[in-house]
This record gives structure tokens, C-alpha cells and sequence, in this order.
């Protein structure tokens, strides 16, 4: 029972037909592309860099740390005091406040003076927290373009599997038409049929969840490029290469991470900063100065001066102490969150890295071994449909096993451009 000629060439048609539709369809989205982002990664990074508010929020709060630096080294302002003396004179006159009517007038002139050291080590503390801030709006960026990179990809995967399951449904809309006309000659079975509507209904399902998830994918990135949730995206052009395995040596990489990972980077100013309180706490056991310079107006002549010196007594040992084991403390603990967040990012950067290589290794395999085989199984379920030798369902699982297979070539690409976008994040660079 082999098709006759006619519906072979029918067959033929409808897949050319379908090819022709698809490229048509990708010419269309060529068109909307010109005005909406979207059809590479790096058009959408552009934006998120100019608009998305949390990069802009962290950029102003280290502009706005950088500004701390000169007021956290500098002296506080000096003190002027004025003190009107016997305003009544003895009771000859009544009150008043012009110096040189009542009994005397005294000036004074002080400024406050710490410890030698504090104003480096406060001034040192204020730059290392902006240091640390700076620290922080880079590794916004760097998370928010791994978030990007992510939800591309994602968005590829669900449109490359719309397309398959769009190309697929095309050619069982055909087939079906060819098995109506075998069924009318008595050459198939009703049950071919029913057959044929299942497997519709159920791509048709597929369908569905796959445009509710093309669009969660455009609300996340319009949401991360802080555009309306509806905003137009071009279609993804293609996925970004992969590095050569070269690139990917795990020690290569662990040591760009210990020196480039933001995170490792915040936490390490944060032990300095920790060090620079801790030898501040100490210093407090040293007391600061006041100095200053005063007169006495007696009418209208200034003729008594004198110089003044004050300093505070750190008598209170056990407040000192105190704080010094605080400081202590909070060293001993930002070396501890440094370490652990070191190991935690190298225990990243190796998951990442295996299953980056398992990807590709799956995708290989796929291509290279799995796509071939169902290729073959098609075509030889296909002739022994033809010759009577199996039955439809056995040529509508041969299909279904090249469509998984193609899903799986998708998920795989994915899969690898997820690592790979963890991995850029984790090392705070693009590979």
C-alpha cells in the first residue's frame, strides 16, 4: 500500500508550503525588529543600561557615598561664643545688649581637635564604604544582564519550539487530507483518523502554554528594561556562541573570579573597613582636644586675651573594652562572610561549568546520533505504513519521537546559555 504519486506530491507541496510560510513569518519579524529591541542580547543590555531603576538607584547611592568621603576626614566647624556680662551694670542702667554698654563682654573663639589618626581612619572608612558602593551598583549590572541573557534565551527556546510544533501541525493538517481520501478507498482505518484529531488537539494545547510563555518571557524582559509589560520585541535573531573550550578552564576561571567577582570584591572592602573600625576603637582610648582663643570687651576697648585647652578623660575602661570586642567581632565576621561567600561562588562556578559541558555534550549527542536515528525511524515507518507492514500510530509515534528530539536539541541550547550566563555573572565579565 504505498501512496500513489499525486499524494506524495501533495505531501511534498505541503512541506514546501509550510518551509515557505515559516520563512515569511521570520521576514515579518525582520520588519518589526528594525523598531523594537530584541533580535540580539546585547541590544536589550543597551537599554537596561540606560533605563532600568534599580542599576540607576545603586549608581546614585554610590554617587552619593562618594560625596561622604571629604566630610568624614574634615574638621567640624569651629565655635564662636558670645557671653554679655553685668547688662544692668549694677543696676545703673537697664538691661541691654550692645557690648559695649554693659559690664563686660567676652569672646571666645574653640576648635574641636581628635586624636591624631581618627580623621585618616574615619576618611579611610568613608572611601573604602564608597568603594563598596560602587562595588554594589556593578554587581546590580552584572546580575541584571545575567537576567537578561537568561530570559533571551528562554524566549528563543519557546519561539524555536512554537516554530516546530507550528511545522509539524502543517503536515499533519495535510496527512490528514491524505488519509480522508485513503479512508474514502477503503485503505485506511477509521481509527487512523481519530488518531490524527488527538494528536491536533493536543499540539494545539501545546500551542497554547507556549504562547502564555512566550509572553511571561516579554513581561520579564520589558520588566527589566523597565518598558510597558506589552512593549514590542523583535524576535531573537540567535543565540550567542558559546566560548571555546579553551575559555573554559575551570582554574582560569576560579581565579578571574577570586580577583573580578563583585560580591568577593564588597566583601573584601567590608574586612578593610572592619580593620580600619577596629583600629579606630583602639584609638578612642586616647583623648581629643578642644583649643581656643578668647577676649574681654570692657566699653569700647578689647585689652584682656587668654588661650584655652580642654580634652575629654577616657576614664570608662569597660565601654572601651566593649567596643574594642565589638570591633574585634565584626572583623572576625566580615572575614567569615568573605570565605564563605568565596566558596560558595567557586562551588557555583564548577556546578555551572559541568553542566554547561553536559549541554553540550547533550546537544551533540542530538544532533549527531538521536535526530539522525528518528530520521531513519520515520522513513522506515513511513514505507511500512506504505507497504502495510505497521499501522498509523506506529508512523504518528515516529514523528512525535522526531519533534521530542528537536525539543531537546532546543533545550539543550538553552541549557548551555543559562550556564553560561551564570558563569559571566559569577566572574563579573563576559567570557
Amino acid at each position: 500500500m504505498k501512496f500513489p504519486p499525486a499524494i506524495r506530491a501533495q505531501l511534498t507541496l505541503a512541506w514546501g508550503m509550510c518551509v515557505w510560510s515559516l520563512a515569511l513569518c521570520a521576514a515579518q519579524a525582520q520588519g518589526v525588529g528594525d523598531a523594537a529591541p530584541g533580535r540580539t542580547v546585547d541590544s536589550l543590555l543597551a537599554i537596561a543600561q540606560e533605563r532600568n531603576p534599580e542599576l540607576s538607584a545603586m549608581r546614585h547611592e554610590a554617587r552619593a557615598a562618594s560625596e561622604r568621603v571629604l566630610p568624614a576626614g574634615a574638621l567640624m566647624d569651629p565655635k564662636l561664643k558670645v557671653e554679655l556680662q553685668d547688662l544692668t551694670k549694677g543696676g545703673e542702667q537697664g538691661p541691654t545688649l550692645l557690648p559695649s554698654n554693659v559690664g563686660s563682654t567676652a569672646y571666645s573663639l574653640t576648635q574641636d581637635l581628635p586624636w591624631t589618626g581618627k580623621r585618616g581612619l574615619k576618611r579611610d572608612i568613608a572611601t573604602l564604604e564608597a568603594d563598596g558602593a560602587q562595588g554594589r551598583a556593578r554587581q546590580t549590572w552584572v546580575e541584571l544582564s545575567a537576567r537578561i541573557k537568561a530570559a533571551f534565551a528562554q524566549r528563543y527556546q519557546v519561539l524555536a519550539n512554537q516554530r516546530l510544533l507550528v511545522e509539524t501541525q502543517d503536515l499533519m493538517l495535510q496527512l490528514e487530507k491524505v488519509l480522508q481520501v485513503r479512508y474514502a478507498g477503503g485503505l485506511s482505518a477509521q481509527q487512523d483518523i481519530t488518531r490524527i484529531h488527538v494528536e491536533h488537539s493536543a499540539m494545539r494545547g501545546e500551542l497554547v502554554a507556549l504562547a502564555n510563555e512566550l509572553r511571561q518571557t516579554q513581561t520579564r524582559l520589558n520588566l527589566l528594561l523597565a518598558r510597558s509589560s506589552d512593549a514590542a520585541l523583535a524576535l531573537p535573531e540567535t543565540l550567542r556562541p558559546l566560548p571555546e573550550p579553551a575559555k573554559l578552564d575551570g582554574a582560569a576561571l576560579a581565579e578571574r573570579l577570586r580577583s573580578a567577582n563583585p560580591q568577593l570584591w564588597v566583601e573584601a572592602l567590608r574586612v578593610k573597613s572592619a580593620e580600619k573600625s577596629r583600629d579606630l576603637a583602639y584609638k578612642n582610648r586616647y583623648p581629643d582636644f578642644t583649643v581656643g582663643i578668647n577676649a574681654m570687651q570692657r566699653q569700647n576697648a578689647v585689652k584682656e586675651w587668654g588661650l584655652m585647652l580642654e580634652l575629654n578623660v577616657p576614664i570608662r575602661d569597660s565601654v572601651l573594652q566593649s567596643q574594642e570586642r565589638e570591633s574585634e567581632a565584626m572583623l572576625t565576621a566580615a572575614r567569615a562572610r568573605q570565605e564563605a561567600a568565596a566558596n560558595q561562588a567557586l562551588a557555583d562556578l564548577a556546578d555551572n561549568l559541568n553542566a554547561l559541558e553536559a549541554a553540550r555534550q547533550t546537544e551533540h549527542l542530538v544532533v549527531h546520533s538521536l535526530l539522525p536515528q528518528t530520521e531513519l525511524t520515520w522513513r522506515a515507518a513511513l514505507a511500512g505504513y506504505e507497504n502495510g507492514k505497521v499501522d498509523f500510530a506506529t508512523l504518528l509515534d515516529a514523528q512525535r519521537q522526531i519533534r521530542q528530539a528537536r525539543f531537546s536539541q532546543f533545550k539543550a541550547q538553552v541549557d548551555a546559555q543559562l550556564r553560561l550566563a551564570e558563569i559571566e555573572r559569577l566572574i563579573g565579565e563576559d567570557l
